[in-house]
Parts: C-alpha cells; structure tokens; sequence
C-alpha cells in the first residue's frame, strides 16, 4: 500500500514537479492549494505525512499547521515546512507552529525524499 503525502502547495510548477518526483518513488500524492484546503483535506484523506508551503493563500502554512496539529486525531502526522525563506530565525517559527522539519526551496529531491523516509521510515518495497 502506497504511503499517502499531502502536498500543499499554490505554485502550479512546484506541485507538478514535487507529485511527478513523489510518484515516481512511490508515493500517492493529494493535493491542497491554500491553507484551508489543506486544514480540510486532512480528516478527509488522513495523509501520512504534510509537505506544507508557508506562503499560502487564504491561511499561511503556519496556521494550517497549528490547526492540524491542534486536532490529537492528527497530532502525530508529520509536517514538513517547505520555504524559500531560509533567514534566521525562519527554521524556528516553522517549528514553533508546529512543523517537525524545515525544508528549503528549491527543494532538493534526494534531500525531501530523505527527510521524508526519517519521519516515516522506509518506503514498503524500497532498498533503503
């Protein structure tokens, strides 16, 4: 059974280029554009891990993140911030919201596939 990532992302480009590389190592990938969708897209897909953009349209990717993280039903999901910011102090609001990691972009694949499999494990199947 693939693990399930939910991508919240409102560049179009960043969201294909990230779904292409995540399905082709295996993952099934659902899709959030702003922060409400991604608080929405939770219960209902209950994603194994969250790649959430911080700059986002209607609720930033910090407050998408407090809101999740505020529901023990998905307390334990992995969030993995993803940014283009990388000033000081940015790694510490992402976590402070929340976030169990910090990922800047563009992102590295080799690195967002690896971070990914450090909160997850392995994927079922892989070599690694």
């Amino acid at each position: 059974m693939k693990r399930k990532v939910l991508l919240v992302e409102d560049n179009p480009q960043n969201r294909y280029l990230i779904t292409f590389l995540l399905e082709k190592s295996g993952y099934e990938v659902v899709i959030a554009e702003d922060g409400e969708e991604a608080v929405e897209a939770v219960p209902q897909h209950r994603p194994d891990v969250i790649l959430m953009d911080v700059q986002l349209p209607k609720i930033d990717g910090y407050e998408a993140t407090r809101r999740i993280k505020s529901d023990e039903r998905f307390s334990a999901i992995p969030v993995l911030a993803l940014t283009a910011h990388s000033m000081k102090g940015d790694r510490a609001k992402a976590l402070e919201a929340g976030c169990d990691d910090y990922i800047t972009k563009p992102v590295d694949i080799d690195v967002l596939l690896r971070r990914i499999e450090e909160v997850l494990g392995p994927q079922p199947g892989s070599a690694s």
